[in-house]
């Protein structure tokens, strides 16, 4: 069972708006400055950024730490090295976190999953920060749940308090329950979908004008109400007469005796 693992997650009592203006003040001029010092030298992004963490500033998108961790948290569970991993739309964070069984990912709009299926199941599906760009996400939905094994998973990530950002388009936002819905019109069942999200208010005021790093005091308490990052794991057990996930039979057959 999927449990949260960020001991602020649950946080929903603590304003992350109370910090002095003095800490605020200090904390947008070293984040200027250290993005700055990235984008001026492109080439040099991978060492800039390693020795920023070597001191404390996190790279990290902050809308998208806690996603990351709960995610990242969760393949875990799963024993990454066995999984057949396909990505939608692929980015560096899952590959570089992870060596997976075997990894396969697509680009748009070489390929569009709204539309297309690749001729191969697999155990983990990975959507992250793509939904929202869809046109038709009920298709991809769809599309994606017929690309896993049974037992398999798809991982879904997408924006919500955040400002509209074309790439190239930019259509849809979700809450936890809707995101859940979708997903169920999209043939998973509703017990086998778990949700999560964050946010809070100074990191939606944060993302208003650039995409903000969590850098050195990106507070991760969490209100609920203000949500920016949602995410979704979403479980393939429709058939059991489809090919069964590896890593997925052992969880099946304990699922059985209970």
């Amino acid at each position: 069972m999927y449990t949260h693992t960020n001991p602020l997650f649950q946080d929903a009592h603590k304003d992350a708006g109370e910090q002095a203006p003095g800490l605020r003040g200090l904390r947008a001029r070293l984040g200027r400055y250290a993005i700055s010092l990235i984008r001026s030298h492109p080439k040099a992004k991978d060492e800039l950024a390693r020795a920023l963490r070597a001191v404390g500033y996190d790279t990290t998108d902050w809308l998208r730490v806690v996603m990351y961790r709960e995610c990242f948290s969760f393949i875990e569970t799963l024993g990454p090295e066995r999984l057949d991993v396909l990505e939608i739309s692929g980015g560096p964070q899952w590959r570089r976190r992870f060596h997976f069984g075997s990894y396969t990912a697509t680009e748009f709009p070489g390929f569009d999953i709204c539309a297309e299926q690749v001729p191969k199941r697999f155990d983990l599906i990975i959507a992250d920060q793509v939904f929202e760009h869809l046109p038709w996400p009920y298709r991809a939905g769809r599309n994606a749940l017929a690309m896993l094994k049974h037992g398999g998973y798809l991982i879904v990530t997408v924006p919500f308090l955040v400002r509209v950002h074309e790439s190239p388009l930019d259509c849809c936002r979700w809450t936890e329950t809707g995101l859940s819905y979708l997903l169920q019109e999209c043939g998973f069942r509703g017990r086998d979908i778990h949700t999560g999200s964050w946010g809070n208010r100074d990191c939606v005021k944060a993302n208003l004008t650039h995409w903000r790093k969590r850098g050195f005091f990106g507070s991760l308490a969490n209100e609920p109400n203000f949500p920016l990052a949602v995410w979704a794991f979403a479980r393939r057990l429709d058939d059991p007469r489809e090919p069964v996930s590896t890593f997925a039979e052992g969880m099946i057959e304990g699922e059985r005796r209970e």
